[in-house]
């Protein structure tokens, strides 16, 4: 009997450890859980004048240290799907656990289109917009308004992809604008909470600077003057 009762308590101490590996493994993964404002991707995707340009405008609306990579594809004379992605293995592609988002454009009519924007995965998997229209006569960049010329003809039948080459560029890119614009970034611990923050929401609240010495209510020893 107390063979059975120590073999219990080590498997179950055993898959304790086994969870607490498994959180482990995931906090040291790359923090992809910071929040994207999809309503600005959506105006980067209307406004930009191409794929690098729209790589530019994406990178500077994430506040996460990743960069985000793109891929546009047209799957035909209507119809364009661009894709925002993690490039974790740097081959230029786009896999599946690395999707953060689609943005699927078609044309509808002379002059009329509509675009939706779709999130993926466990943290982005939530946002789903609705069918957005589009016409000519609004204020669009080369990538939009290109489509509603009399001699289109799809650019992208073959994907473009940001290229891995391209990172290194982006990233020095942003750090410059994030230098120019400091107002709108701030820089998160380890855990993602923001350093010296104070108030309520049941956040920490953290001074600088200190009194030496501990304060005692109790003291009746009065502190001797020492004499040369």
């Amino acid at each position: 009997m107390h063979l059975k009762a120590l073999m219990a308590v080590v498997m179950v101490l055993g898959g304790v450890a086994g969870c607490r590996g498994g959180n482990d493994r995931w906090a040291t993964t790359e923090n992809t859980n910071v929040k994207i404002d999809f309503d600005k991707v959506n105006e980067a995707y209307k406004l930009a004048d191409g794929p690098e340009d729209l790589e530019k405008r994406v990178n500077e609306i994430y506040e996460g240290k990743e960069i985000i990579s793109v891929a546009v594809q047209d799957l035909d004379n209507k119809t364009q799907v661009v894709t925002g992605f993690f490039d974790r293995n740097t081959d230029g592609s786009v896999q599946d656990d690395e999707k953060i988002f689609t943005i699927r454009r078609q044309i509808t009519g002379d002059g009329q289109g509509n675009y939706q924007t779709d999130g993926y995965g466990p943290h982005y998997g939530y946002y789903h917009s609705p069918m957005m229209g589009i016409a000519s006569s609004m204020m669009m960049g080369m990538m939009f308004s290109s489509m509603f010329r009399p001699n289109y003809v799809p650019v992208y039948v073959t994907p473009y992809h940001t290229s891995p080459t391209r990172v290194s560029s982006m990233q020095t890119h942003r750090q410059s604008y994030r230098a120019q614009n400091p107002s709108r970034f701030s820089k998160p611990s380890a855990t993602g909470r923001k350093y010296n923050s104070v108030g309520g929401g049941g956040g920490t609240r953290r001074f600088g600077g200190g009194r030496f010495g501990v304060a005692r209510k109790d003291r009746t020893r009065k502190p001797e003057r020492l004499t040369a």
